[in-house]
């Protein structure tokens, strides 16, 4: 008995002894170390473990960006001329979607062809870049499709703005636009357009193509439960 007595007090001092020495931010023991401390491989490091030997793999061949629509009109003199001819604005003619443009055009565009359009931009005033035509230029006789065209591929000496802009706002920059034009050869001013909220998604490409998505993965759900319950019964 007295025996037994002293093996238990020895046990409690030894259990009290570890538990001192135990920090609860850090466990004594792992039994799996590697699900406690992963090695932290660096996106674009080199590593022989890893097909190709690094971390970050490559998108599968022939994705595409969620939300992203190609554009399939060439950065070619026949794309131009096809897109200036057939390419149309999707957007409706808002007051939001003016705005908007607005907005947009005096951080990207204003620089070089001006506040109204007319070629005269700081840049173009302090002679850095010459020669930026009107939007009332006859010789261009820009339409809402050549002014897309140029924001996406860029012309001349202007670069492409497709890294800096959704598809959406390059439309409303190309709103904005040929609003300048219009007001460069004294007409009228173009009428807003009455639209509701689901007609101005609706117009927008990217967010139609994102409903059909959702519509579809709901429709086939509702075939899955359906298949299921026949099952069930």
């Amino acid at each position: 008995m007295r025996n037994l007595f002293y093996k238990a007090i020895i046990l409690f001092l030894v259990g009290g002894f570890v538990m001192s020495c135990a920090d609860s931010d850090k466990p004594n023991y792992q039994f799996m170390p590697d699900m406690y401390e992963p090695i932290g491989y660096e996106a674009y490091g080199e590593y022989d473990i890893f097909q190709n030997g690094q971390e970050a793999k490559l998108p599968v061949e022939g994705s595409i960006p969620r939300g992203w629509m190609p554009y399939d009109y060439e950065n070619t003199p026949d794309g131009m001329a096809n897109a200036k001819a057939n390419l149309n604005n999707p957007l409706p003619y808002t007051e939001d979607n003016l705005n908007e443009g607005k907005q947009l055009y005096t951080i990207y565009c204003a620089v070089c062809h001006g506040d109204n359009g007319d070629g005269q931009g700081i840049l173009a005033e302090r002679e850095k870049i010459l020669g930026v035509p009107a939007y009332d230029d006859a010789g261009r006789a820009i339409t809402e499709g050549s002014v897309y065209h140029v924001i996406y591929y860029g012309l001349n000496t202007m670069g492409s703005y497709a890294a800096q802009t959704s598809e959406e706002e390059r439309w409303k920059i190309t709103h904005y636009v040929m609003n300048l034009k219009n007001e460069l050869e004294g007409g009228e001013k173009i009428p807003f357009e009455e639209v509701k909220e689901a007609s101005i998604a609706e117009a927008n490409p990217v967010e139609v193509e994102r409903a059909q998505e959702n519509a579809e993965e709901v429709q086939g759900e509702g075939a899955v439960t359906g298949a299921d319950e026949q099952n069930n019964n």
